[in-house]
């Protein structure tokens, strides 16, 4: 594989490379992507298996495309189970509720994660009438998926993943809202599900109904903008809830004859039907600059290769459940998005919140559409469009018929980035020099390759060492302005930047986008309804902030939040803020006074 580094090669022996019975790692990198190559190409007719086993093969050499995780651990393997997004329904009955948990066990061992929806169970103290006891609600179920979820790593070295969807009009939304303020639930993301209604409601200073799942019937109101405000309180405290704005997630859906949407995948950016899968893959942006510009020609082929890998995938695996294998091949769902944005703009010489970003993330996003969906129209003129297609609303809207019923989804990409040596997904650079915590806590030191390249070539050598101490070039002494202006980093973006750049790729994603609006430390309540506000106004399907510091255990630190110095107690990275050394880990703290 093409210049793998250190930290890559690490993260494939722990996750990815295959072993023996004593555990000791037997394949090599070059023999993975071969493996996954010859498995995936199996779908294709026999006499040209060969040609596309070495066409995969050498994209993903080149780090140019990759799939997600599963497939990269599971092709070519008996199990085989290679897609990443799972939704699996939860109804109102107790065995139900564990039946979801079962088939849950079972995804997490695979390698996937799973979303779900438990806005259909009856509220906390609610009568049940079977047993004349009264119901826990759904927050408490949600506990039990997550102590499950606990035990079960997924293929022996991933966490399971789960996403916990709640209707913002659900009896229980409060305590939802506030689940993860405290400890527990750390194998979940939470988001909730909000209509338009409630915006409307919360601009005219309207009260909201909060309503039984099962009758309709009203069981209290809220103040709507009250509402709103305690989720703002609570996602700025911990990060969490995110919201999905499931109007317009619903407006998108192209099987509405099918079902309509409740929840989606644990990174949010995948709105699935119940018992429906979807399998991902991103292309590799930074690999696709030629002389100061982007290589159309390039990139084009890439996607088209990208698209037929993800078709492929669909036809070789072996789905965990029989319901999943029948909605799935149904709809025939695919996610091909991009990765390495933030780098595709170093090389550029763009900064990542400047105007011609926006301007060039349209243009990026509506060419990888207009590609991807040539691609699976070409797919489909050839293998047949996916069997939903007669009834769907790309039929009744006009569309020519295609192979996959979505085709582009732009995911978060944390490890497949590592692996690939690029930013993460349409995120801005985390920072220029950071600690990454993976498996196994093991610490990753990273460091962006072109930051002291761009430094020597503008005379400013001395200014590295503060640099990679701060994790930024932006506010740093000694470094010049074009150079700080073009290594942006998350925290350097204003908030409503970055909820823009979502926005302008989401106007070209047939699924969602997965971008975390990344907040520093001293970040309002009101920063965080602010851009709850911008990212419904802007057409965004969803929204994820995270303020700088706000969970004990963060797995991306740079040098503007932790110092590098070990804790005497614990030897965990210590946490600077102000005058105060404090690891957040074992509570030891040490604080600097001045006379």
């Amino acid at each position: 594989m093409r210049s793998l580094s250190e930290n890559a090669r690490h993260v494939l022996e722990r996750r990815y490379l295959l072993r023996d019975e004593s555990g000791a790692v037997v394949e090599t990198p070059e023999a993975l992507v071969r493996r996954v190559a010859r498995a995936v190409a199996a779908a294709e007719p026999p006499a040209e298996r060969g040609a596309w086993a070495e066409r995969f093969e050498a994209r993903l050499s080149a780090l140019e495309f990759l799939p997600n995780s599963p497939t990269l651990m599971n092709a070519g393997r008996p199990h085989g189970q290679l897609a990443a997004c799972f939704v699996l329904p939860v109804d109102d009955d107790l065995a139900a509720i564990f039946d979801a948990l079962k088939w849950a066990a079972l995804i997490h061992q695979s390698g996937g994660g799973t979303g779900f929806s438990f806005s259909r169970l009856r509220p906390r103290g609610d009568v049940v009438k079977t047993t004349h006891g009264v119901a826990s609600g759904p927050v408490s179920f949600m506990r039990v998926y997550d102590a499950a979820t606990e035990i079960i790593k997924q293929g022996g070295v991933r966490r399971g993943a789960n996403m916990a969807v709640l209707a913002a009009d659900h009896p229980d939304v409060l305590e939802f809202v506030d689940a993860k303020r405290g400890p527990g639930l750390e194998n979940f993301n939470v988001s909730v599900a909000a209509p338009d209604a409630l915006f409307r409601a919360a601009d005219a200073g309207a009260p909201w109904a909060l309503r039984h799942p099962r009758t309709g019937a009203l069981v209290r109101t809220l103040d709507a903008r009250t509402l709103l405000d305690r989720i703002a309180l609570a996602a700025w405290e911990s990060g969490e809830p995110g919201l999905v704005f499931l109007d317009r997630v619903e407006a998108a859906n192209p099987t509405p004859d099918l079902g309509r949407f409740e929840a989606v995948n644990p990174c949010g950016e995948q709105p699935l039907l119940p018992f429906e899968a979807c399998t991902l893959g991103s292309v590799n942006l930074s690999r696709f600059v030629r002389g100061g510009a982007v290589d159309w020609d390039g990139l084009a082929g890439c996607v088209r290769d990208g698209v037929r890998f993800l078709d492929d995938v669909l036809d070789v695996n072996v789905w965990p459940l029989p319901q999943i294998a029948d909605v799935s091949g149904r709809n025939r769902k695919i996610g091909l998005g991009v990765m390495g944005w933030a780098d595709l703009l170093v090389a550029l010489g763009i900064p990542y919140d400047a105007p011609e970003a926006l301007a060039l993330a349209g243009e990026v996003a509506g060419f990888v559409q207009r590609e991807a969906h040539a691609a699976s129209e070409a797919l489909a003129a050839v293998r047949g469009a996916f069997p939903g297609f007669a009834t769907s609303a790309l039929a009744r809207a006009g569309a020519a018929p295609r192979r996959n019923a979505t085709v582009t989804t732009i995911a978060p990409t944390g490890t497949l980035a590592l692996i690939a040596g690029c930013s993460s997904g349409v995120e801005p650079l985390f920072a220029l020099a950071y600690v990454r915590r993976a498996l196994g806590d093991a610490e990753l030191r990273e460091e962006h390759p072109a930051v002291a390249h761009a430094l020597r070539a503008a005379g400013a050598d001395a200014a590295l060492p503060a640099v990679r101490g701060a994790g930024r070039a932006r506010g740093i002494d000694g470094v010049p302005e074009a150079v700080q202006r073009v290594f942006a980093t998350a925290y350097d973006v204003a908030p409503e930047a970055h909820v823009r750049m979502q926005a302008a790729f989401q106007r070209h994603v047939d699924n969602g986008v997965s971008k975390t609006i990344n907040l520093p430390r001293e970040a309002t309540v009101g920063d965080v309804a602010r851009a709850y506000a911008l990212a419904f106004e802007l057409g965004c399907k969803g929204i994820t902030v995270y303020r700088d510091g706000s969970r004990e255990r963060q797995v991306l630190t740079s040098g503007a939040t932790r110092n590098g110095e070990r804790c005497p107690q614990c030897d965990a990275l210590l946490v600077k803020s102000g005058g105060c050394l404090t690891c957040t880990h074992c509570g030891w703290a040490s604080c600097e006074t001045t006379e």
